[in-house]
This record gives structure tokens, C-alpha cells and sequence, in this order.
């Protein structure tokens, strides 16, 4: 992989997020801004490998390819082992970093006033500013408080994989202020349409992590999705999940089971 698309709240967290996906220092990279983001929009960044160093990635390319199919099994040569162990390392970190991330979201929602604005009242100023009629029910059950709005031509408000509804959701909570339950936003269904695509997605995914043997990172999801990926793997032998980042950009990472800690 010689380019990634990086995305992130801003444009130095994209970037960032490319580096990560690329296992590149910045000095080795070309970097090339596609949106610097906004309060429904996520920053964008194309981050390559510069044409003076691709010969070293292509040279740790084909190391990483060196992986030989023998009858049933797999045989990895040393120097991809040596990369596993270093990927293995590098997700240890990453939930030394996850657990630090929970704490201080922790905090944060304790800081948190009694609510700044109604849920229901933001969210019909919010479509009568962009001129919508909508219809707006709140159903609440042991989990989470959901608005569920439908009317026509909303579904710009939904966006790209529902980023644009994903940020609306997220504003929409921390307007909610404290509360025990969590509060979440749906346009014309999205989030039940979207379950059974995220379920295909996880068992994919981690069909690729237990035959590579390497984790892979999935695209920024709000709460609600992000938890329909950890039940659909939670009872999976081989691979087990994480999430990273900060709200509203956090994603989820996929690794074998063999890289949690004892």
C-alpha cells in the first residue's frame, strides 16, 4: 500500500491516521489535502509514499508477502514473524492508549451540565434552518434514547456511510448533557438498514485478520455501530476488537486473539 486516504477531526489527525495506516514517519511521505473538514464534514488527506524511499516500502512489501502456503498450514518466514511480533507490540500500545482515552471520556462525561437544549427542540431547529418538514419520534429503551426522523429529502443529512448523521447524533448527545442513557439520532431507518451490512462487514474482516494473521482498521463509526461489530465478534476464537480515538472519529480494530494480553 503506497497511498491511504486518511481521515480524522481535523487535518493533522488525518494525517496522522494515514501515517498509522501507511506504518510511515512523515519525512518518507507526500501529503496532499482533500477537505480540511467542518462541523458536519471530517478532514481529509492523501498521504503516498514519496518517490525517493518507495524502493525501501516496495523492498518491505515483498517481505511481507513471503508467505508460502504448505498443505494445511502456512509458513512464515522469519523477517514476517519479526513484523508480527512488532505489530503485536504496536497493538499492546494501542490499548495502552485506548484505555487512557476511556478514562479521560470518563471524566468528561462527568463534567457534563444538565442539558444545554432539548434533544427533540435542537433537532427540529436544526431541519427547519435548512427548511425540512420533518416528523420526529423518541423511543427510548434500556440502552439508549433514539429520535428517529423521517420526511423527504433528508437523506443528505444522512451522508457518506452516515458520517453526516453520525455528527449530527454526536452534537445531539452532548447537547443532551448528563444522562444514564445514551442518546442517538436515526434518519429514515439508516442505522437498522445499515446492521445487517455491518455484521457482513465484521465476519469479512475478520476472516482476513485469521488468514493474514494481521489486524485491520475499519472506518470511523459511531457508538451505536461500533457495538454491533464487538457482539458480532465477541464470540469469534480467533480474532477479538478494540476501539480507538475520540468521539466523533473513533473506529475499531480488528486483531487476532493471539495479540490480547494475558
Amino acid at each position: 500500500m503506497k497511498t491511504v486516504e486518511g481521515i480524522g477531526k481535523n487535518i493533522e489527525q488525518a494525517i496522522e491516521n494515514a501515517l498509522f495506516e501507511l506504518k510511515a514517519p512523515r519525512e518518507d511521505v507526500d501529503i496532499k489535502i482533500l477537505c480540511e473538514g467542518g462541523l458536519f464534514k471530517k478532514a481529509k488527506v492523501l498521504v503516498s509514499i514519496s518517490e525517493d524511499v518507495k524502493e525501501k516500502y516496495e523492498q518491505k512489501e515483498e517481505k511481507r508477502k513471503r508467505i508460502l502456503e504448505e498443505d494445511d498450514g502456512i509458513v512464515i518466514n522469519k523477517s514476517v514473524k519479526e513484523e508480527k511480533k512488532q505489530e503485536k507490540e504496536e497493538v499492546k500500545e494501542i490499548k495502552k492508549e485506548e484505555k487512557a482515552e476511556e478514562k479521560e471520556e470518563k471524566k468528561e462525561v462527568k463534567k457534563r451540565e444538565n442539558p444545554v437544549v432539548n434533544p427533540r427542540e435542537f433537532l427540529e431547529g436544526l431541519f427547519k434552518a435548512y427548511n425540512k418538514e420533518v416528523e420526529i419520534e423518541e423511543i427510548e429503551d434500556e440502552n439508549a434514547v433514539t429520535y428517529h426522523i423521517k420526511g423527504e429529502d433528508v437523506g443528505d443529512f444522512i451522508g457518506y456511510r452516515g458520517e453526516t448523521l453520525f455528527s449530527i447524533s454526536y452534537l445531539t448527545s452532548i447537547l443532551a448533557g448528563k444522562s444514564q442513557k445514551r442518546v442517538l439520532v436515526d434518519i429514515e431507518n439508516y442505522r437498522e438498514k445499515r446492521t445487517e451490512t455491518l455484521k457482513a462487514l465484521a465476519n469479512r474482516m475478520a476472516g482476513k485478520v485469521a488468514k493474514t494473521g494481521r489486524y485491520v482498521k475499519l472506518d470511523p463509526m459511531d457508538p451505536a455501530e461500533r457495538r454491533i461489530i464487538h457482539l458480532a465478534l465477541q464470540d469469534n476464537d480467533k480474532v477479538t476488537t478494540l476501539s480507538k480515538g475520540t468521539e466523533p472519529h473513533r473506529f475499531i480494530i480488528i486483531f487476532p486473539r493471539e495479540y490480547k494480553e494475558n
